[in-house]
């Protein structure tokens, strides 16, 4: 089993493919979409959400083809976020629309962006990502976040404010707010259960 790391010019690769390391999970990230042929496939980054589609662009039609295929896909933070519709962070710009629903600036009158540990309560104990996961804190660092049309959301946050933090689509679709590969040993067993989906 390979996992496909996409690097799209959006930040956080390296990161994602040490905790894949430490956890002995064979991967490999992928500059060109002829070369994404992973078994999963983790889409990460940071930054903004018409900058991520953009750069994104060749990698759609093989990213759609994974989903054709349900292979498990995670995007992470940005790479979460660009799964849904649209985002008003980049009005005029499309997501990949696998997932229904929006992205909006968090409403909250705490600081922006929202940097830093916070406590990650799970709705949906039968996503299995969480399988084995208990309650805590993981690292987060964005001010926009998912708002689902469906009932998808299976984690969440306050950041004086509900915070979208993970939605699955109840088949291979998984996406994550916060940053796994920042968030020490939930994060990794998070992680971990990636691998076995």
């Amino acid at each position: 089993m390979v996992v496909s790391i996409i690097d799209y010019g959006m930040g956080n690769i390296k990161s994602v493919s040490n905790a894949l390391d430490y956890l002995e999970a064979k991967n490999q990230i992928v500059e060109r979409p002829a070369e994404l042929e992973g078994d999963k496939i983790i889409i990460p980054g940071v930054g903004a959400f018409g900058d991520a589609m953009k750069n994104l662009n060749s990698f759609t039609p093989k990213i759609e083809e994974a989903f054709t295929l349900e292979k498990p896909i995670l995007g992470i933070c940005i790479g979460m976020q660009i799964l849904f519709d649209e985002s008003e962070e980049s009005p005029h710009i499309g997501g990949l629309s696998v997932l229904a629903g929006s992205v909006e600036k968090v409403k909250t009158n705490l600081k922006l962006p929202h940097i830093g540990w916070n406590w990650l309560k799970i709705e949906n104990a039968k996503c299995p990502l969480f399988e084995g996961v208990p309650e805590g804190y993981v690292y987060y660092a964005h001010s926009y976040h998912a708002r689902p049309e469906k009932e998808i959301t299976v984690a969440t946050s306050d950041y004086a404010g509900d915070i979208t933090a993970a939605v699955w689509n109840r088949e291979n679709i998984y996406g994550v707010q916060f940053h796994p590969e920042k968030s020490g040993k939930m994060g990794l067993k998070l992680l971990k259960n990636f691998l076995s989906v």
